[in-house]
C-alpha cells in the first residue's frame, strides 16, 4: 500500500500501475484532460456540481453511475485506485457512501487532500420519530442536497478547495463559476419557494421509502410524516411492525402518497399500498441519484426541478 512517505509523483505511478493490472473494468467516463489536474468524486450529484465549479480547470472523475444507489454502490480496483491519483477527493461524507468510504480513508492516508461536503454543509440529524428501530436517531443525516441553499454553501466551500489543493488550475476562473452556479442555486430556491406555495399547508406531509428528505422539508416548511424503511440508509429493512405503526400514522395524519425513491425497487410502498387498502398514490422522485443524459434528471439542477413537479403532484388535490 503507498504511504505517505513515498514522494506523490510515485504515488501516482504506483497507483496507476495498480490500476492497469488488476482492474479489468472500464473507468467512469471522464472528459480527457491531457495534463490538467484531476479532481475524483464519489456521488454523481456532487460529481455534477463540483464539474460547474470547476468547468474546464480540472478532470472530474465520478464514480458513482447515474440511477446508482450511494449506499449500496461498490468500487473496482482501478476505480478505487483513482483516488490515489487525484489532486483533491470530494466526497459526501455522514456515512453515506457506506462501500466507499474506506477507499476515501485511503486516499487520505496516502496524502491526497479530501473534502467532506456533508459534514461542512451544516448537517441536521434523525429526529428519534425518523428513525424507527434503527438507531438513527441523533446521527447526521447526509442528504443536505435536498435544501437547494446548503448546496449553494457547499458550492463555495468546494471552490476553496479547488483553489487551495489544485495546482494549475485558474483561481479566478474557478471563483467565476462557483459565483455563476450559487446565482442558479438561488434562483432554484425562490422558484422552488414559489412552486410549492400551491400545496395546502395542512397536505405538506412526506412518507418516503427511506428518510431522504429532511433537510428539503426544514428549509420549505413539510412535514415528515415516517417512511417505509424507518432508517437513513437503504440498506435497513421495515419490520412487518414498522409497516403496521407507519400504516396507522398516514391514516391518522390522512396521507394517500408514497414517494419513492427511483434508484430503488418500489415493491416496499407497493406492500404498503396494499395495507392502507390500494387507495395510495406511490410517485417516484430522483432523490439520491442522478440519471443517464435525458432522463430527466441528469443534473442537479433538473433533478430538483424534476421533484419539485413530482412532489406537487403528488400532494396537491386531484
Amino acid at each position: 500500500m503507498t504511504t505517505t512517505n513515498t514522494p506523490r509523483p510515485y504515488r501516482r505511478r504506483l497507483a496507476l500501475l495498480l490500476g492497469l493490472l488488476l482492474g479489468l473494468v472500464a473507468l467512469p467516463a471522464c472528459s480527457t484532460g491531457g495534463d490538467r489536474p484531476r479532481i475524483v468524486v464519489t456521488t454523481n450529484i456532487l460529481g455534477d456540481i463540483t464539474r460547474e465549479i470547476a468547468g474546464t480547470e480540472a478532470e472530474v472523475t465520478v464514480l458513482m453511475k447515474p440511477n446508482a444507489d450511494p449506499h449500496s454502490f461498490g468500487l473496482s480496483a482501478a476505480e478505487a485506485a483513482t483516488l490515489e491519483q487525484a489532486d483533491l477527493v470530494v466526497f459526501n461524507g455522514l456515512g453515506l457512501e457506506e462501500n466507499v468510504l474506506r477507499h476515501v480513508d485511503n486516499a487520505r492516508r496516502s496524502g491526497v487532500p479530501v473534502f467532506e461536503v456533508g459534514a461542512a454543509a451544516d448537517p441536521l440529524t434523525y429526529r428519534s420519530a425518523d428513525s424507527g428501530t434503527h438507531g438513527d436517531a441523533g446521527e447526521p443525516d447526509p442528504h443536505f442536497w435536498t435544501d437547494p441553499d446548503r448546496v449553494r454553501k457547499a458550492v463555495g466551500l468546494i471552490a476553496d478547495r479547488i483553489t487551495e489543493h489544485v495546482t494549475g488550475v485558474d483561481r479566478n476562473a474557478v471563483r467565476a463559476n462557483a459565483q455563476r452556479y450559487e446565482q442558479q442555486l438561488a434562483d432554484l430556491t425562490s422558484w422552488m419557494t414559489r412552486s410549492f406555495d400551491r400545496i395546502p399547508v395542512d397536505r405538506r406531509a412526506l412518507v418516503t421509502n427511506h428518510h431522504v428528505f429532511g433537510y428539503l422539508a426544514d428549509r420549505f416548511g413539510f412535514r415528515v410524516v415516517g417512511a417505509v424503511i424507518p432508517s437513513g440508509t437503504t440498506l435497513a429493512s421495515p419490520s412487518s411492525s414498522d409497516l403496521h405503526s407507519l400504516t396507522r400514522t398516514m391514516r391518522d395524519a390522512g396521507v394517500r402518497t408514497i414517494f419513492a425513491d427511483s434508484s430503488r425497487p418500489q415493491r416496499l410502498a407497493e406492500v404498503l399500498r396494499e395495507e392502507m387498502g390500494g387507495d395510495v398514490r406511490v410517485v417516484g422522485l430522483h432523490s439520491e441519484s442522478l440519471t443517464d443524459k435525458g432522463g430527466g434528471a441528469d443534473t442537479y439542477l433538473s433533478m430538483m426541478r424534476a421533484n419539485t413537479e413530482a412532489l406537487i403532484s403528488g400532494l396537491t388535490p386531484r
